[in-house]
Formats: structure tokens, sequence, C-alpha cells
């Protein structure tokens, strides 16, 4: 009686459940569940017609929309293999993508036929090219095909340690790295998702994160598992996230720190009328605790803090709530906030542990590489053996995240081993310092490198973003951190700059502020 564990049994439920419930939003489009499966089934059609089998890989590029949000569904059960790609990247990334992972269709939206046009002759193995929306000669059209076609595709049988997806990393200091996503590995994560976040078919989820970074953390599949609506929003940008959430009554969201520093500094008359009690799961970067009280205390939001990578699908930590905690000011519970929390029920076990593999002792102050092993975590790396019996050496996988582990067992990342800034012979963590330079009443954002120096081997740069109207020089800032931190730790130099290099995600590529791209324009 054992059934394998997969996230198509969510889409099984929510079309017996939720068939007349609303799915999708999509600007002017409207599906239910029954129609958004439909779509889904037609589309697994015409891909088997295509000569599209069970095993075989199929690439999209495509912001946040409703052909994107099928993508999860119709490629999947037929037992085919998604590999959703980061739609920022370059023509040459693109290529080395689809040619590494062997793609046989890549589907792309409107924006990206252009670059996917110019490498056709790097991408040999491609045999199919498909326009998700609009028409241009030699790409199928992805509209004509589902509504030429019948949804009556072949369902094979699909193991819970089946492919389901390949993420490819972001690459930014290498190749990217093709991440092997089990059915098994996002079923486990979506039911984790809902033991610690209560959903049910009311939430209405606004879709602030790319859908191709980890599956949208999964929430591709966990919005459905409930009954929810997904809101497409294809860009993200504070004014169009706002007007979204409050048309649609928008409930719960995810999203970066760096998006949620840009929703928490919105101009007042774009923020006003905005839902309150909107729950927003925010990872990808150490969110600072001055950020969490502002978007809490502000808009009125509850931020959930949880922890991950794409090799975990992602979630395998949640700073989660205690009895205790609701008695502590806004400002203490913030701090609390910003650790990365305790393991979900279904993630496995999680431990912070010194070069030699012992756990660390849980004082707060001992730092370690966090480890992990259980449901969540990655089958491997593809065509990547090396890489892959790194990143599982000794039956854990060595995330890269320096941590310590607090009396109460609640983790809080101290930096990437490869972030921290080793100055005089002491670490500091670029966490910390950009922690309390965001408590500056002028400071927006604000990114913390190592750079060269002669005296102490390394120093801490920040490299800041100001608010808008606001101002500060560097000798303020200077002393603002001097007052807010040991002396050693304050940055040796300051640069005031326009914006901060990211990727698709939110992340702050710290890489290009240590290369002092000129890129980075200063104020």
């Amino acid at each position: 009686m054992e059934a394998p564990l997969s996230p198509m049994e969510f889409a099984r439920r929510a079309r017996r459940l939720y068939g007349d419930y609303e799915a999708v939003v999509d600007g002017d489009l409207r599906f239910t569940y029954e129609t958004f499966f439909d779509r889904c089934d037609r589309w697994s059609t015409a891909l088997q017609s295509l000569g599209v089998r069970q095993g075989d890989r199929v690439a999209y590029i495509a912001p946040n929309t409703h052909a994107q949000l099928e993508s999860f569904y119709a490629v999947p059960q037929i037992g085919a293999v998604l590999v959703p790609i980061n739609y920022r990247l370059t023509p040459a990334d693109f290529a080395y993508v689809i040619q590494h992972s062997r793609s046989r269709v890549v589907c792309a939206h409107s924006d990206y036929l252009s670059a996917i046009d110019s490498i056709r002759t790097q991408i040999p193995g491609v045999e199919h090219f498909v326009v998700l929306e609009g028409a241009r000669g030699g790409w199928l059209d992805y509209e004509q095909i589902i509504a030429a076609t019948t949804p009556a595709f072949e369902r094979p049988a699909i193991g819970e340690n089946d492919l389901l997806t390949i993420n490819y990393t972001s690459g930014t200091t290498a190749r990217p790295k093709g991440v092997m996503i089990t059915h098994r590995n996002a079923y486990l994560n979506v039911t984790g998702t809902l033991i610690h976040v209560s959903m049910n078919s009311a939430d209405r989820y606004l879709w602030t994160l790319p859908m191709f970074h980890a599956n949208g953390w999964t929430f591709v599949w966990t919005v459905t598992a409930v009954g929810g609506t997904h809101l497409c929003l294809r860009k993200v940008e504070p004014q169009a996230a706002f007007q979204l959430a409050k048309q649609e009554s928008a409930s719960i969201l995810c999203a970066a720190p760096s998006v949620l520093i840009g929703l928490a500094n919105a101009p007042e008359e774009v923020r006003r009328g905005v839902p309150s009690g909107v729950r927003v799961l925010t990872a990808g970067a150490p969110p600072a605790a001055a950020t969490i009280e502002r978007v809490e205390g502000e808009l009125g939001w509850e931020v959930i803090h949880v922890y991950g990578l794409t090799e975990t699908l992602p979630f395998i930590s949640i700073c989660e709530p205690r009895p205790r905690h609701a008695a502590l000011s806004p400002r203490q519970r913030a701090a609390v906030k910003a650790r990365q929390g305790v393991e979900l029920v279904t993630s496995g076990e999680l431990r912070v542990v010194d070069v030699d593999g012992r756990e660390v002792p849980h004082d707060g102050q001992t730092s370690g590489e966090i480890v992990a092993r259980g449901n969540v975590i990655m089958k491997g790396y593809f065509e990547d053996p090396e890489a892959t019996a790194h990143a599982l050496r000794g039956g854990w996988f060595h995330t890269g995240d320096a941590a310590v582990v607090h009396p109460d067992g609640y983790i809080e990342i101290r930096d990437r081993l490869k972030d921290v800034i080793i100055s005089g012979g002491e670490n500091i963590s670029s966490v910390e310092v950009e922690g309390a330079l965001l408590k500056h009443a002028a400071v927006q954002e604000v990114a913390v490198v190592g750079v060269p120096h002669e005296t102490w081997g390394e120093a801490p740069h920040a490299f800041v973003v100001l608010k808008a109207g606001a101002a500060a020089t560097e000798e303020e800032l200077r002393e603002f951190a001097r007052a807010n931190m040991a002396h050693f730790k304050v940055p040796s130099c300051f640069s005031i700059v326009t914006e901060l290099p990211k990727t698709a995600t939110g992340k702050i590529q710290k890489y290009v502020l240590r290369r002092g791209r000129p890129a980075i324009a200063q104020q």
C-alpha cells in the first residue's frame, strides 16, 4: 500500500478537492485548479508527442508567469526532469546549462528568444524550441499547442527517488553545478514547510521570489497542496509588489533580505493600504535584526526566518517561535528572529562542527561549519562526482556557512566561511558588521568584504547604500560603527554607492565588490 512520495500527489489532491478554487492569477488571466491542471495535462501530452520520455530534461527560461508555474507539473508528471534556469544569466551561461543538462527541449519567455537564438549552434542537443508567449519564426507556440492538444497523456510509474528537477547554482566563482533534486526531496520539504508555517485554501501567495530559484523554495507545490492562490508577479519591484498585494489581498510571500529592505523603504504613498498580517518567509542571506524590526513594526507583517540552500531544496532550519519570545521587546524579538533557528521536523539532522568534525559547544560564541543530513539533501551534482563527493564527505552535506549555536539550540550564521575576514589574527564576521551599520538611520543596504591591508593582512571594507534623501559621511559612519562594535571590527574604509551587485534572487555578489568592478558606481 506504499505510494511514492512526490509533489505530484499534491496536484492530484488539489484537483479533487479544490477544482473550482482560483489557482492562478497572472495579469488578466485567472485559472481555476481544474483549468490549470487541464492545461498542464495538455502540455504533458504535447511533450510526449515531441518525443520527451521519462528521464529526459526540459529547460525553462521565464519570469514568474502561469506558463512557468505549469512547468513544475507538466514536465515531472510524465517522468521528465525540469531544468528551471536563472533568467538573468548570460547567453553563454544559458548555453552551458542547456548543453550540460542535455536538455532536449527549451521553453523560453519572449524576453529571452534573441538570447537563445544567438546560441543555437552551441546547443546541438536541443530538438525543439518553444516560445511561452507570443509567436516567432523557428519557435513552437506554447499556447497554440495547448489549445490544439488533448489532455490524454501517458502517465508513467514514478519512483520517489527519481529526479524531479536539476537546479543550477549561480556559478559566481566557477561553472554552475546542477543540483539533482528528487521527488522525495520535494515532497518532504513541502510537508515540513506546512508543519511549521500554517497555510490553507484562503491563502493568496505573492510570487516575489523567482520560481527558478530552488523551485521557488518549493512554494510552486506548497501553495497548491493547500489549494491556495498563486499571484504571479513578473518583475519584483516595490510598487508592483504592493499594488498586486493590495489588489489581490496577498497573505503570504517569500523574499530575500534585500527584497525586504526594498519593500520597507518604499515611499509611504506606495505602501499605503497594504494588507497587514502578511507572513513573509525570508532566507538567502542572514537578515539584519533592524530589517526584521522595521518590516514588522512599520508594515505590520510577520517575518519568518528560514535557512537552507539549493542543495537542500531549500529549508533545513526555521527560527521557530517559542512562547517566551512573546515577552521580548520588538528589538529583542527581532534579534532572535535574525537567527537561523532549529531543524524542521522533516528536514533531518543539523549540526555545527569544527574542522575535526566535532560538534561545537552551544555557547553562542564558538564558530563552526553547518552540516546536515536527512530527507531533503540533494542526490548529488549532475555529472560531477568529484564535487558531489566533496560536498557530501563523511556522510554529511557541508554548507560552507560558519555559525554558532546558542544555549537554546538555535543556530546563528556568522558568515560564509569564505567571507570571514581575518584581520590581525582576529576573525571578523561581515554579517555582524553589516547588522550594526544597518541600525544607522541613513543606511538602507550595506555589504562588508575583506580587502588586503599592509599591517593586518586583511581589513573590512563597507559598501553602503543610503536611503533616498538621506546623507552620511564616511567619518560619521565610522564613528557610528565604533560606538556599536569592537573597534577592531570597524571597517577601514567606507564606500557610498548607488547600488549593490545582486543575483536574481537578491543575494549580494561580494566577489564583485572584492574585485572592485567599475560597475559599482560611487555617489
